[in-house]
């Protein structure tokens, strides 16, 4: 595992910029989607957007393992959070919830993978 940073190559991967992007699309969700009247769903919001944009910034300026492994854990904490809170009644809250906890899964998961499966480089 100590290889993994210096196996990546230099320059942040487009997960980490996407990730950015997903943290901040969380953040401003409650005020797009109109949903800031439900308190614990725009508190997970901004937490959760605010979490996975702080840890994405970090890992554009210099990556390390454990910040992949903990946006995954906010992912899949958002994605389940209209359960585990009960707000599944607020049904923009539910799918921004849904889609960007997923979203950021994804990212965080892949960019676990690509480091610890790096392509091959041709000679």
């Amino acid at each position: 595992m100590a290889g993994l940073t210096d196996s990546r190559q230099t320059g942040a991967r487009f997960q980490d910029y996407a990730n950015f992007v997903f943290g901040v699309v969380l953040f401003i969700a409650p005020w797009a989607m109109q949903y800031t009247g439900h308190e614990m769903a725009t508190r997970v919001a901004w937490i959760g957007g605010l979490a996975v944009a702080i840890l994405s910034l970090a890992a554009i300026i210099k990556f390390a393992e454990w910040e992949e492994w903990v946006n995954l854990l906010v992912g899949i904490g958002v994605f389940i959070s209209p359960l585990v809170f009960g707000f599944t009644h607020v049904m923009a809250a539910v799918a921004a919830h849904y889609v960007l906890g997923l979203l950021i899964v994804i990212a965080a998961a892949s960019e676990l993978w690509a480091a610890h499966h790096p392509q091959e480089r041709m000679m």
